[in-house]
């Protein structure tokens, strides 16, 4: 199944090959079928790298003559790797994987490999997935959809949905304490644009930090990234200030940020990031970079869900829940048409820039909150073109740059979930960005050839450019102009992604 898919290039062709999988498949399986289709494995990250992969190839490992293995089998192999942990754990990871791989025919083979090193690129991802789903159990695509949503988990919601049929949808619900997918924006080249297209909007300061999600139950307190992942016990200052608020059962959105005490600015996301991430003792992380959170909205609040309100009564919760300092800075827009308010709105622009913001998000007045999508009702304006893309390779360096990876191969997301490369950049990336780089890409790396490593598409870095040129050498026929680095986005999972249509449209 997994060939035929790769081998169709039309997507509703992709969803009806799904759909029969997901009809067919056992229901204890069917969870399983969608993660691994869609290039996932439930159990995240389980350290298996290009290292080991290379030593179970065949010869070194034949395959099996015949198919014997199953999906429940593949699946407590990988939560057995996830769990390895103390000494021997390179050679126990390589007789597990070895023994998977012997068992295993050689499309069997060829496809754990591609699952295994993240190389599974073959358009069946979350999108055409969650359309085969829908098709299979006879279920609305927008019911389902957004139940995944409100669960975070496509693989989950179609278990049930598959076992049970479109009556599962009923449980699936926001929860305090569950993690949300996050509502994301579409740009716009000016405040003035923005304004046009929404109506009565809010513009609110974009804060350059950490995208949280913090959900308060009575005393537990839980703190969410914008990938869904864990985050609590590194933020105990952001726990300690939510068990302060006045309400006891609530669900929170907003930002991460750390302010510079000498400068009185913003301090840079790479160094949030850090802090984040580190692997310190926490108290000693917190000490030296302590972390303010600021919130632009609430999903839900004294057992109410407030994802289908409308964003001015969402607010109007979050100012009675939160005083002004914890809010985010806006200013509102309540006659599109008055252009006053439309100056207003950008003198609020320039401003937040001044005070060192990466730019405003415009957001409509009326605008329910439409968890994991990017929606029209939400748009950013940033003064320069920025896009997210996905690095793709990258180049061992010369010179002061001798035994780091530095030219970097930029990729943008087709509608396929692949990638297209869109052109190349050493610019703008400081030392420590270069040592950083260097060690995450080492992780990722699936070959190298002694002057260019290719990694499995994960990391999302932000590039700045001045525009698009015609350009046969890239497949899309154009590349970026004076592309730069801005920063790397590791918060930023690849399928969020810009697309080759948006790169395409800055023409």
């Amino acid at each position: 199944m997994s060939g035929q898919v790769a081998a169709t290039s039309a997507r509703s062709r992709k969803t009806a090959l799904l759909a029969e999988l997901f009809a067919e498949a056992e229901p204890a399986e069917s969870a399983l079928a969608v993660a691994y289709l869609s290039g996932r494995l439930p159990q995240g990250r389980i350290g298996i790298g290009w290292s080991v992969l290379q030593e179970v190839l065949p010869p070194t490992v034949p395959p099996a003559e015949a198919p014997r293995l199953t999906l429940a089998r593949v699946d407590e192999a990988m939560t057995e790797l996830a769990g390895i942990s103390g000494q021997g754990v390179r050679a126990r990871r390589r007789g597990l994987v070895g023994d998977l791989f012997a068992a295993s025919t050689l499309p069997e083979q060829e496809f754990l490999l591609r699952l295994l090193s993240g190389e599974l690129h073959q358009g069946a991802l979350d999108a055409v997935a969650l359309e085969g789903v829908a098709r299979a159990a006879a279920v609305g695509p927008e019911e389902l959809r957004r139940a995944v949503m409100l669960e975070g988990s496509l693989p989950r919601v179609a278990h049930a949905v598959l076992m049970e049929g479109a009556d599962a949808l009923e449980r699936f619900t926001l929860r305090v304490g569950s993690p949300v997918q996050p509502m994301l924006a579409h740009t716009a080249t000016s405040v003035t644009d923005a304004v046009a297209a929404l109506g009565p909007c809010a513009v609110e300061e974009k804060l350059d930090g950490i995208r949280i999600q913090v959900h308060r139950r009575g005393d537990e307190v839980r703190v969410y990234t914008r990938s869904l992942d864990d985050i609590t016990d590194r933020l105990p200052e952001i726990v300690a200030l939510a068990r302060e608020t006045t309400g006891d059962t609530f669900v929170l959105d907003g930002e991460a940020i750390a302010v510079d005490p000498a400068m009185g600015r913003p301090m840079p996301f790479q160094d949030i990031a850090s802090r984040v991430g580190s692997r310190v003792d926490v108290a000693t992380a917190r000490a030296a970079r302590p972390l303010s959170p600021v919130f632009f909205d609430v999903l839900a609040s004294d057992g109410r869900s407030l994802v289908d309100w409308p964003g001015h009564e969402r607010h109007a919760v979050l100012a009675r829940l939160l005083p002004e300092p914890l809010r985010v800075r806006r200013t509102v827009v309540a006659d599109p048409a008055d252009p006053t308010m439309v100056e207003t709105a950008e003198a609020f622009y320039r401003d937040a820039l001044a005070r060192g913001h990466e730019g405003v998000l415009v957001k409509a007045l009326d605008a329910p909150y439409v968890a994991g999508r990017r929606g029209r009702t939400w748009l950013k304006v940033k003064p320069v073109h920025t896009l997210d893309l996905v690095i793709l390779a990258a180049e061992w360096g010369h010179g002061r740059r001798t035994g780091l990876l530095s030219n970097l191969h930029l990729g943008a997301r087709m509608a396929d979930g692949m990638f297209v490369m869109v052109g190349k950049t050493f610019k703008g990336l400081t030392d420590a960005m270069l040592r950083w780089q260097t060690e995450r890409l080492g992780e990722l790396a699936v070959t190298d050839d002694g002057f260019t490593v290719h990694v499995r598409p994960e990391l999302v870095v932000e590039i700045a450019y001045d525009g698009l040129q015609r350009s046969p050498r890239y497949p899309a026929g154009v590349t970026l102009r004076f592309a730069r680095v801005l920063r790397h986005r590791p918060d930023k999972p690849a399928d969020e992604a810009d697309t080759l249509d948006t790169v395409l449209a800055t023409t």
